[in-house]
């Protein structure tokens, strides 16, 4: 039948040699990223009647992946940069890649940038690499006050960048791509189609699921000049929150910073890795996808592809996919200069457990004016735990207060 056979179109330097490659073709990989690493494009090829010709480094590759019923998909041009001969059964080896932001991008620049937009310096950089610069609409407007490039190459730049913003920087098909790292959308803006996957598609999986410390917020400090004062403002809640070291000039940085963190934080809490036994094209990095048949713990989460692994050979076309935790942008508060439990001295609550007729109260702090917890407790455990999580809230409230309050 038509639909379990796999297709692909190869050209090189604009000519078409899929008739040619067809016949010799022992496996082809393609590996999609979402960060700064290079797209891979693998191809090995059977070279037993010593008739195929090596091509030379430098050469352009263009490749179309997919199923015979279902047509072709374009994956994008990638420069070949290794060639191998191996045997004996003779085989080439070709190995072709897009752009890689580490090994390109390496010569070291100075620059100031002042009252601009992240679209403009994306743009500038774009037209020093002799790119085409592709920015998300979401990140295009962004207003930049002030920001320096000391001593930095442009890879390393585009990598804080990334990282301030909540970006990824790729290139793909001589286009400098800058797209926000939560967002499933192309640089137009268009939002990707999310695909669905049941477990009978799958052929192999691995979930992963990390509390990272707990956090429940990021905070992070800004020095505000009208009022001499260092503030505060937390992406997320305020009660365990990740402190970052960096304190901003403005409010809005601070946000962004915030912002950006905590997404970061949210994405790395569960992975999930799949192999589909039936490949699907459409599989890139940014994909949203949604999966079933899986637990429910693994089926309620949005996810997000980071890495994406094609492959055609022998075992037929498979993908390989690796996913992340889908977020949504968080809301960022500014931390008020306020005691909201002022005089208080400690926290009290009263525990009362049933099988042994046992009751008590536990304290936390002092009992000079205490402040007790409404809910009663099952037992000592449960009691001695609330009141240490709530006295401990309310100290580092009060050490924030006070940090924020220091004069610059």
């Amino acid at each position: 039948m038509n639909d379990r056979i796999p297709d692909f179109r190869v050209t090189l330097d604009d000519r078409d040699l899929t008739a040619i490659l067809r016949p010799r073709l022992i496996s082809l990989t393609l590996t999609e990223c979402r960060n700064e690493s290079a797209d891979q494009l693998d191809l090995a090829l059977d070279d037993t009647d010593g008739l195929l010709a090596i091509p030379s480094k430098g050469a352009t590759i263009h490749l179309y992946i997919g199923w015979k019923h279902l047509g072709l998909v374009d994956k994008g041009s990638f420069t070949v940069d290794e060639v191998e001969h191996s045997g004996a059964p003779d085989t080439i080896t070709l190995r072709a890649r897009t752009a890689n932001l580490i090994d390109t991008f390496r010569q070291v620049e100075e620059h100031s940038f002042h009252n601009t937009t992240l679209g403009a310096i994306i743009e500038m950089i774009a037209f020093r690499q002799q790119l085409t610069a592709g920015i998300a609409d979401g990140l295009r407007d962004v207003a930049v006050k002030h920001i320096d490039q000391t001593r930095e190459s442009d890879a390393a730049f585009l990598r804080r960048l990334g990282k301030k913003y909540d970006a990824v920087a790729t290139v793909k098909n001589d286009t400098l791509i800058f797209t926000p790292a939560s967002r499933s959308q192309t640089v137009s803006g268009k939002q990707l189609p999310t695909i669905i996957i049941t477990r009978q598609a799958g052929d192999g999986h691995r979930y992963h699921s990390a509390e990272r410390d707990s956090y429940t917020g990021v905070r992070v400090f800004w020095h505000d000049d009208k009022h001499g004062l260092r503030r505060s403002v937390v992406a997320g809640a305020p009660g365990s929150a990740k402190r970052l070291r960096t304190t901003y000039a403005t409010e809005a940085d601070a946000r962004t910073a915030a912002v950006a963190e905590w997404a970061r934080i949210q994405r790395g809490l569960a992975t999930f890795e799949l192999t589909l036994s039936v490949g699907n094209p459409l599989l890139m990095p940014q994909s949203p996808v949604i999966v079933s048949g899986f637990k429910a713990v693994i089926d309620s989460v949005e996810w997000l592809t980071a890495k994406v692994t094609h492959s055609i050979g022998a075992g037929g076309f498979t993908t390989g996919i690796e996913m992340e935790t889908k977020t949504e942008e968080a809301e960022v508060e500014r931390e008020q200069q306020t005691d909201p439990d002022p005089g208080i001295t400690g926290v009290t609550a009263h525990w009362h457990d049933k099988v042994s007729h046992q009751r008590g109260e536990e304290l936390a702090g002092t009992r000079a004016k205490t402040k007790a917890l409404d809910h009663r407790y099952a037992s000592k455990q449960t009691a001695s735990r609330a009141v240490k999580l709530a006295w401990a809230n309310i100290e580092e409230r009060r050490t924030i207060i006070a940090e924020n309050g220091d004069k610059l």
